[in-house]
């Protein structure tokens, strides 16, 4: 009597990326996964669109963290830029620049381009997706900004805001097909990318969509 062949272990999944709010929304796929910090160099290129620089740096991130992770890997790299009249606008790191990043999107549509990407050494799988949205500010005056930037400090988000909580009540509206990719991970085409992959987080490790 032959033995049956043992199930092929399930790759191990790794969000390249230091940020809470990522972590805290790739948990929400309640897959098991580890957290590794990428080494990757964020200045953008020269004459580099807020789109391209989100994309590439999505992309640097998670071939980072794979080509150091020994075994059957897939990891996840994700990157978000505010798009002001075209120019990348990104943490501003402090108090007085989130002011100034504020004062400047006042009153107007700001287009935060968040990019995912998801690398499978092992198999020679590597996408990317974008996925841009729309942000309308309402008109801000400098009390406002003051009192959400002293309540908030939002220095670690793109854009100096944080829609998921008080910085809500900056905005008049959003417009986007993946309603987490302003938070900082588009969970829609993460789940699209990692079923490509071959990790549904419906049917577990090893099903293809």
């Amino acid at each position: 009597m032959i033995d049956s062949l043992p199930a092929a272990a399930a790759p191990r999944l790794i969000l390249g990326s230091t940020s809470r709010y990522r972590r805290e929304l790739l948990d929400r796929l309640r897959m098991a996964f580890e957290v590794m910090a990428p080494q990757v160099d964020e200045t953008p290129a020269a004459q580099e669109a807020p789109s391209a620089l989100a994309q590439r740096l999505a992309l640097a991130k998670a071939r980072d963290v794979a080509a150091r992770c020994p075994g059957d890997v897939i990891v996840i790299g994700s990157d978000q830029v505010a798009d002001v009249d075209g120019e990348p606008i990104g943490k501003p790191g402090g108090h007085d620049r989130a002011v100034q990043q504020l004062r400047r999107m006042s009153g107007r549509e700001i287009v935060f381009q968040t990019a995912v990407a998801v690398v499978r050494p092992s198999t020679g799988f590597e996408q990317s997706a974008l996925v841009p949205v729309r942000v309308r500010f309402r008109q801000l005056d400098d009390d406002e900004i003051q009192h959400y930037l002293r309540l908030e400090q939002p220095y670690d988000c793109a854009g100096s805001a944080k829609c998921e909580t008080l910085g809500i009540a900056l905005l008049r509206a959003i417009e986007s097909d993946d309603p987490t990719a302003l938070v900082g991970l588009p969970l829609i085409r993460t789940s699209e990318l990692l079923r490509q992959a071959g990790l549904d987080p419906l049917r577990g490790a090893g099903s293809q969509a």
